[in-house]
């Protein structure tokens, strides 16, 4: 495919997040470096929810569970990647102006534009089915209400993010801030504070400093982690959620913006990779080496069946002796899934302003993306109540895998180009590590996929009937 040579219809462009486009001030050049990344600091922290989202709980859990420490190195390689995926993002919004969607419509065909926008719009419902299906699970299990009316429950949380909306960029920043933080602090108290868990710090740093894949199926849950992280949707947001800032054009304060953003992007999803890694730990603790546990006289088996958010929730209380784990471990995951709707809700946003560049009013936009987000959790959620919420999230990995590489590999070429990137086009090591993750994790993607559509046909058309 090559690129055009004059962009399409760029007059008519709308700004990326009208509303919220160039709204946050920025320090003048010889500001601090603290003035500077306090100003810059932000985007990347929205982005970093949909790492830790309910996708990669069940993952993370799996893997602690089931082999311990060993694939800690997993989760470690899979936060590198992202990073590098997400640096490339913010480096794309801040050069060109443009989001990953806009610079997809302007530089390639413009019969790419139905499609691509087609293809996202699926993969953003993909990842909200995570995210809905997260949400109601915890509603569900904190405060007994069937699942099936938890969903429709996180309906409402669009007018959340209207409401937000109305309070300009650095409010939603905040507020998602808070809601990370209430991940990182549950887990902390999880791990540290309650008195039957203490983590082996020796073991865990052995696991990391000798990958490999020492046990049957540990190759399998791999692919899961590292699939479940880079998510297509960031990719899009993260270029949007830059220029956010009111940075001039010129290359001191491009590569001012980059610098900064390269650093918040660092730190959020060091603490994306941190939050993912106390998952796996906690499992590790208090599930790995256990058959089962015995939950209201009731024998909950600990195998390749089990559902590991709703049965890990069950089971944190008996093990450790303390209700406090479970309500804990609940509200951490409806933290997850709320953080993480509402940059899906943005994203969705972005790609239909990107690709398509309606102009409809914004209540009726981000609405209009909620609505085709959650109608398929809601329909699968009626049709089947009795669905495991990891099967549930298995037909959103399906999507994700198959939507993944038509947001990468545009990613790579932008940022590889020096026609769109001038100066700032990806030097050798972003050159090498970014294709060499993105090939990586589109190979495990397309690998694991034929297992994981079997298993979500069978979620679709109910085990009874396959």
């Amino acid at each position: 495919m090559e690129l055009t040579t004059e962009p399409a219809d760029t007059t008519a462009a709308p700004l990326s997040l009208e509303g919220l486009n160039a709204t946050v001030p920025v320090p003048p050049p010889d500001a601090s470096f603290w003035e500077n990344l306090r100003a810059f600091a932000g985007p990347a922290f929205l982005v970093s929810v949909g790492y830790m989202d309910p996708g990669n709980w069940g993952t993370d859990l799996k893997a602690g569970a089931v082999y311990k420490y060993d694939l800690l190195w997993v989760v470690a390689l899979a936060s590198f990647m992202a990073v590098i995926m997400q640096i490339l993002s913010a480096r794309l919004g801040i050069v060109t102006g443009k989001d990953l969607a806009q610079a997809c419509r302007d530089f390639y065909p413009s019969w790419t534009r139905w499609p691509n926008w087609i293809a996202c719009e699926i993969a953003i419902a993909a990842c909200d089915l995570a995210e809905v299906v997260g949400s109601a699970v915890a509603i569900n299990l904190l405060f007994h209400i069937p699942f099936h009316w938890a969903v429709v429950i996180t309906a409402c949380d669009v007018l959340l993010l209207l409401t937000l909306q109305g309070w300009g960029m650095r409010f939603i920043e905040a507020i998602i801030l808070v809601l990370v933080a209430t991940i990182a602090v549950c887990f902390f108290i999880e791990i540290f504070v309650l008195p039957r868990t203490q983590p082996d710090f020796l073991e865990m740093g052995a696991a990391l400093a000798s990958p490999g894949f020492r046990q049957s199926g540990m190759i399998v849950v791999a692919i899961g982690i590292i699939g479940a992280t880079v998510m297509p949707h960031n990719l899009y947001l993260h270029s949007a959620l830059v220029q956010s800032r009111q940075f001039q054009g010129d290359e001191e304060a491009v590569k001012r913006a980059i610098h900064f953003n390269t650093i918040d992007t660092v730190l959020a999803l060091s603490v994306a990779f941190l939050v993912n890694a106390a998952i796996l730990v906690l499992a590790a603790m208090v599930f790995h080496g256990r058959d089962g546990v015995v939950v209201d006289g009731v024998t909950v088996a600990f195998n390749d069946e089990t559902d590991w958010i709703t049965d890990g929730y069950r089971t944190l209380e008996p093990l450790l002796n303390t209700a406090l784990a479970s309500i804990l471990f609940g509200v951490a995951l409806l933290a997850s899934g709320q953080s993480s709707t509402i940059t899906g809700t943005l994203a969705g946003q972005v790609v239909m302003e990107g690709f398509m560049h309606w102009q409809i009013q914004p209540w009726v936009r981000r609405l209009a993306t909620r609505l085709v987000a959650i109608t398929p959790a809601v329909l699968i959620a009626w049709m089947r109540p009795n669905s495991k919420a990891t099967d549930l999230l298995v037909l959103s990995q399906v999507v994700l895998a198959m939507q993944l590489p038509l947001a990468m590999f545009p990613l790579l070429h932008f940022t590889s180009s020096s026609q769109w990137m001038g100066e700032h086009k990806s030097g050798w090591f972003l050159l090498i590590v970014g294709w060499t993750s993105c090939i990586l994790i589109t190979a495990l993607d397309l690998y694991g996929l034929p297992e994981a559509m079997s298993e979500a046909w069978i979620v679709i058309i109910g085990a009874d009937d396959a």
